[in-house]
This record gives C-alpha cells, sequence and structure tokens, in this order.
C-alpha cells in the first residue's frame, strides 16, 4: 500500500488529492497545519509527502526544509516531496525547498497523478517555470 501525506488545510485541495490518487493500492492520509508534518512523517512513514504553500502559520516550504533536515541528519529515511503552488511566481520560494517537484493551481486529476508517478518512480517534476532558472 502506497501512502501519501498532504498538508492542507483547505478542503477543496484534499477532495481534489484524494480523488486524483485513493484507491485500493493509494491511501492519502491528511494533517491541516506544517508544524504536523513532521511528526506524522515519522508515524506514517509515507512513501510520497504533498504539502500545500500556505498551511496556517508553518507553510510547505518550511515543513519541507523541517524533513530534508532530519533526513540530513539520518534520522528520515529519504523521501519525495511535492509543494502545491498557489501561482507561478512562488516557483521563486519552492526552488529553496529541496522538493523533488511542484505543481501551480489550480490542479487538476491528470496533473496530481503524473506529479505523484513521477515521483514515486524516482524522478523530478517542475512545473510552470523550470527548476534551473
Amino acid at each position: 500500500m502506497i501512502r501519501v501525506l498532504l498538508a492542507t488545510d483547505s478542503d477543496a485541495v484534499f477532495n481534489e488529492i484524494d480523488s486524483a490518487l485513493a484507491s485500493d493500492d493509494t491511501e492519502v492520509l491528511r494533517v491541516r497545519s506544517g508544524a504536523e508534518v513532521l511528526p506524522a512523517v515519522e508515524a506514517g512513514d509515507p512513501q510520497l509527502v504533498l504539502l500545500d504553500l500556505q498551511i496556517g502559520n508553518m507553510g510547505g516550504v518550511a515543513a519541507c526544509l523541517a524533513i530534508r533536515q532530519e533526513e540530513g541528519y539520518d534520522r528520515l529515511e529519504h523521501r519525495p516531496i511535492a509543494l502545491l503552488l498557489d501561482r507561478a511566481a512562488d516557483v521563486f520560494l519552492a526552488k529553496e525547498s529541496g522538493a523533488e517537484g511542484w505543481l501551480v493551481k489550480p490542479l487538476d486529476a491528470l496533473r496530481i497523478r503524473r506529479m505523484a508517478n513521477t515521483l514515486l518512480d524516482g524522478e523530478t517534476l517542475f512545473e510552470g517555470v523550470s527548476a534551473s532558472v
């Protein structure tokens, strides 16, 4: 069973991700704040983490950096992370996060599934502006 952790305080974003990814083989777990992300990763050991850019007082970039820091100290195994950006201009922030990919909202099921499959296959996917720009 593939476990996907989604951090969002938006019911609409959760419903889109859950509808696109949840199946007999994939479980979508949800936390509603950035502060809950690291404990949820430690407890649930998800294979993929999706972080909404703005989640309460600790956003997706900070949550991604926290995970990467724990991985750097060998306290967590590396796992792919994608950010869900509000607009293309947010790519500037996303580049600093260490994420393997990002999508710019509005989301749709095809792009969500493509992102999940690409990251789970060990590749990267950066939508909008190139990650190397």
